[in-house]
């Protein structure tokens, strides 16, 4: 269905999965979540899927969470987690069949974290990636606390979640993040030729090889979900992070300063 928060196309062994939420610039709900966990689960799966192509619908890639869709469900989840998000993030850490991403414009928040997941990432020279953690009174999520280190290094890392800059393309690639930067018009056309270029070789050796890549990750990304869920339950709700809220509703600079005065 055109509709549908998440869509799916095979073609000879790429499966492209389309994040489609464009007029909310893909930002996550949960029937949004819950669709991207259920690609992945079902591309790892099927015998037919070499290769996932993963992009965004429109002019974005997404916007990450959206938070007026955020907080706990009405009603019990069958998966036990409070929301969507829990689940889609563990199935895309385990997700063992390579992973090839195509990203342009807005990237923030848990629609940056996602791309380091990527076993390839190619950018649009409209990229503008952000991770606003410590700007929301917040930590780091999608193991982002383990896999960008391990991307780009500790210090690069470390300057990028600290100072919550923009990220343009070309910063991207320069730091490491990316693979590549192309025009946005071509953008998905690359990724596509790369997942075919990849898809032509046997999916049991594909997915025997995207395990073993998982393998060497596998302590430090458990290791960063444990400390990133417990940062997210003692900071979501402090008052720094009512604060952040707060000053993005009234339009206005947070000042995190009054919790540092004696």
């Amino acid at each position: 269905m055109a509709d549908a928060p998440v869509l799916r196309e095979l073609d000879d062994g790429v499966l492209l999965v389309t994040l489609n939420r464009p007029r909310k610039r893909n930002a996550f709900d949960d029937p949004q979540w819950d669709g991207f966990r259920d690609a992945l689960r079902d591309a790892s799966a099927d015998p037919a899927v070499a290769v996932m192509v993963l992009t965004g619908a429109g002019d974005d890639f997404s916007a990450g969470q959206d938070l007026a869709a955020f907080g706990g469900a009405a009603e019990p989840r069958e998966d036990g987690h409070p929301n969507g998000y829990a689940g889609a993030a563990r199935a895309l850490a385990a997700f063992d069949k390579p992973l090839v991403a195509a990203a342009k414009g807005v990237a923030v928040g848990g629609g940056a974290t996602i791309l380091f997941h990527a076993d390839l990432l190619y950018v649009g020279e409209s990229l503008r990636m952000r991770l606003p953690f410590v700007s929301l009174g917040l930590v780091p999520e999608f193991a982002a606390s383990y896999l960008l280190q391990a991307r780009i290094g500790s210090r690069r890392a470390a300057e990028l979640f600290y100072t919550a800059e923009w990220i343009d393309a070309a910063r991207a690639v320069e730091v490491g993040i990316a693979t590549a930067a192309h025009p946005d018009a071509a953008l998905l056309d690359v990724a596509l030729a790369k997942a075919r270029e990849i898809a032509k070789y046997p999916v049991s050796a594909l997915q025997a090889t995207k395990r073993t890549l998982l393998q060497a990750h596998e302590v430090g990304v458990r290791a960063a979900f444990e400390a990133e869920d417990a940062g997210m339950q003692a900071q979501a709700g402090s008052p720094e992070n009512i604060e952040a809220v707060r000053a993005f509703l009234e339009k206005r600079e947070p000042d995190f300063g009054q919790f540092r005065r004696s």
